[in-house]
């Protein structure tokens, strides 16, 4: 058998290698969108029950504990354990590793959202009651719009922190690209794992990157502040 040739990366192994590229790039391009639905849905979901749950520990005092006191325990639960935990009910299926995220994503979000809803000046309050503002109109158009900054910067650390620990849905077939890093280190395939690892850190950047300018649009105020 004569040796690989000098420019075929893929037999010689190599950690840096186009031909991988080339070769692999719908397997790739598979894996990098179910990463990023595996990302988006349960920080959406999450986003879409904290936001109550924040609301309610800063109308009712004595809620406030008990909402963060759970959130924080779901939080400390080592990934492999919380999806062993939730395998009866979601058995070994995508949505086990939705679920997981969903509840990993509550604290950071309900702590952000909630440390907005705070920081909203009581004048502020006062004088939107005085215009007439009922309870809700109050919620929706004074304490959510000016709890933004907080809520966004809760909504990026949670949508990165979310592409990181999708690659350890790959323990049940559902990681995206941390199937495709898993398989590699379990053939030492140097090229997938260095590629895939690589994808993972441009999404969360772009990611991070892309709600960063989302927050910037949707809080011209602060940008006025600060200037």
């Amino acid at each position: 058998m004569s040796p690989p040739a000098p420019d075929d990366c893929l037999a010689r192994n190599t950690w840096i290698c186009a031909e991988y590229l080339t070769t692999r790039r719908h397997i790739l391009l598979d894996a990098v969108l179910e990463h990023l639905q595996l990302t988006a849905v349960p920080v959406a979901l999450a986003l879409a029950l904290s936001v109550p749950l924040a609301v309610l520990a800063r109308r009712l005092r004595w809620a406030a504990g008990p909402v963060l006191a759970v959130t924080t325990i779901l939080y400390t639960i080592p990934s492999l354990a919380m999806f062993s935990l939730l395998l009866p009910v979601y058995g070994l299926s995508a949505s086990l590793v939705v679920a997981g995220l969903v509840l990993y994503s509550l604290t950071l979000l309900v702590r952000n959202i909630l440390a907005g809803l705070r920081a909203v000046p009581e004048e502020t309050r006062q004088a939107a009651r005085g215009m007439g503002y009922g309870p809700v109109r109050l919620l929706l158009t004074v304490e959510l719009p000016l709890a933004l900054p907080a809520a966004m910067a809760g909504l990026r650390i949670a949508t990165v922190s979310a592409v990181s620990l999708v690659t350890i849905g790959a323990i049940v077939g559902f990681g995206g690209l941390g199937n495709l890093i898993y398989a590699g280190m379990n053939t030492y395939f140097k090229a997938q794992v260095l590629t895939a690892s690589v994808l993972c850190v441009v999404i969360a950047v772009a990611a991070d990157l892309l709600l960063l300018g989302v927050q910037r649009l949707l809080t011209p105020w602060t940008r006025a502040a600060g200037s």
